[in-house]
């Protein structure tokens, strides 16, 4: 497993230190969201202050970009990283695509899937094949020479895909090269819906299975002693009940035993009680939607825990760390990228 820090783009001029301290520090690669600011420019400027480190879009939001514009930047920033560079791509929420970036939203699950193949057919465009996609939502037809950015040395970006229920799970892995679970995606989520959809969209588009990589953002309680755990604890339970909230992500605490939970967090929710939002995440709620350890032990539990189902790890708690925490998340990633390379 790859282990990547997750960060949320900081200004331009923050960024090369930042990406430089999770360098240093042993991370394989950062992984930047997509909120304020923008999450291609941020890669850019990470790039520049730490060159060599694996960086991509966790996610980058999709259709309010052309998928040539996407594209372009995305082949740029692969060439700016050696090779580098992975292209995460999500559709947001309807308010947001609509009301935000004032783009259309309509059947997001089948525009995505359209989106990405668009997106690759640029990338043979760019190599010198004739731009010819014609989709049900989006079609490519015409690039000069001189509008090209040319071919690069390297492989094509590795295009990947947020997905969550089993629609989109199955498309990615007909069309993705990667998936990008949800922060609630507990293994035994994994185990029942991720897997099963990835193979059965790969085996829809003729691809082998375990072709698609999956990126799993785990949410961590560590500490050396009680104290720095229960704070932890704290921080883990807020963050779950924000995500937990969605309607869609109901059916994740459901199979997973905790059925209700969505709608009990939506009711303190609605009435703006968000530490009540917090308390329904109960102690039984973080031991299977988190990974709890000290320090030491942090490494075995992750490398037992997803070993066997995730391509790269995602530390999601390492995005607010201190320095010296930081330190200590890249030492952790360090271990578990080194026990488990591929001989």
């Amino acid at each position: 497993m790859r282990v990547d820090a997750m960060t949320f783009p900081k200004p331009l001029a923050e960024m090369g230190t930042a990406a430089a301290g999770a360098q240093r520090s042993g991370f394989d690669g950062m992984l930047l969201t997509e909120g304020g600011r923008t999450a291609f420019t941020a890669v850019a400027a990470a790039a520049l202050g730490a060159p060599g480190l694996e960086l991509s879009t966790g996610v980058a939001v999709a259709f309010p970009r052309s998928p040539m514009i996407t594209a372009q930047n995305a082949w740029e920033l692969h060439e700016l990283t050696g090779g580098r560079f992975r292209l995460g791509l999500g559709t947001q929420v309807r308010t947001h695509v609509v009301r935000r970036y004032g783009a259309e939203f309509e059947h997001p699950g089948p525009r995505l899937r359209d989106y990405v193949r668009a997106v690759k057919a640029c990338f043979a465009g760019f190599r010198g094949e004739p731009l010819d996609h014609r989709g049900d939502f989006y079609e490519l037809t015409f690039l000069n020479r001189q509008w090209s950015p040319g071919p690069l040395v390297v492989h094509d970006p590795k295009v990947d895909v947020a997905a969550v229920n089993p629609w989109m799970l199955t498309m990615a892995g007909e069309v993705a090269d990667g998936v990008h679970v949800h922060p609630i995606g507990e293994p035994g989520y994994l185990r029942r819906h991720v897997i099963p959809c990835l193979a059965e969209g790969a085996r829809r588009a003729g691809r082998p299975a375990g072709d698609t990589d999956v990126i799993v953002p785990v949410t961590t309680i560590v500490g050396d002693t009680d104290e720095q755990r229960d704070a932890a604890r704290e921080v883990a339970r807020a963050s779950l009940s924000f995500y937990g909230s969605t309607p869609n992500y109901a059916f994740i605490w459901d199979d997973a035993g905790f059925e209700g939970t969505t709608e009990r967090i939506r009711s303190k929710q609605k009435a703006g009680d968000f530490a009540g939002m917090a308390a329904e995440v109960t102690d039984d709620h973080l031991a299977a939607f988190c990974t709890e350890a000290d320090w030491n032990d942090l490494a075995d539990r992750l490398i037992d825990t997803y070993a066997d189902i995730a391509d790269r790890l995602v530390l999601y708690s390492a995005g607010t760390a201190d320095a010296e925490t930081l330190e200590r998340y890249g030492a952790v990633a360090k271990e578990i990228s080194s026990r488990t390379a591929m001989p």
